[in-house]
């Protein structure tokens, strides 16, 4: 069963993450942030993860904490539902339009956190959401989930368009890496012997 349950405990947030890398695309969210639900739903649907998360944080201060902390514990999340990896396809990428913004997204789950995060926002806020922030989101998630991402929003005049197809590939690219290749047969995707 690739699933795990983890939960992250600060002076500043308290974070619940659970995850099912084969799942049908359900999501239970609640962080607070209402964008970055929308954000986390389009991940889930479109990567076939169910997911759940909820989040309470300093948002008194603002969201920073919150989105970094759900960033860190879905990485964790993710990390161990892995478990040791063998049998996965371990990269994944995908183009992803919406109206006139394209994102690509290619992620490699190589055991070593590396984000190459090439997106500029058309204007710093979506509704109340600093986009700022995403980029927090992904530097906590690839730095515990242990992976290699490149996030490229390759064109887009409207910001949450931008946004939403930088996640919404996000999903699809973890969907592909993730998943079972059966030729295989269980083993590792490195010449190393270990990811």
């Amino acid at each position: 069963m690739r699933k795990a349950q983890v939960n992250r405990d600060t002076l500043e947030t308290k974070v619940s993450v659970g995850l099912d890398l084969d799942g049908s695309g359900q999501s239970k969210l609640a962080t607070g942030a209402p964008f970055l639900d929308h954000m986390l739903d389009q991940v889930a649907r479109h990567g076939m993860l169910d997911l759940e998360v909820s989040a309470q944080g300093d948002l008194h201060i603002d969201l920073h904490h919150t989105v970094e902390d759900v960033g860190i514990t879905f990485g964790q999340a993710l990390a161990q539902a892995l478990g040791g990896k063998k049998g996965v396809r371990r990269y994944g990428h995908a183009y992803v339009p919406l109206d006139e913004a394209l994102s690509r997204v290619v992620v490699d789950l190589s055991g070593r956190p590396g984000l190459e995060f090439q997106v500029k926002f058309t204007r710093a806020r979506v509704g109340d959401f600093d986009v700022d922030l995403l980029r927090e989101f992904f530097q906590g998630f690839v730095n515990h989930a242990q992976v290699t991402l490149h996030v490229d929003n390759l064109r887009g005049v409207n910001a949450h368009h931008q946004a939403e197809t930088v996640f919404k590939a996000f999903g699809r690219a973890l969907r592909m890496a993730v998943e079972l290749d059966p030729r295989a047969k269980g083993t590792l995707p490195s010449t190393k012997g270990q990811l």
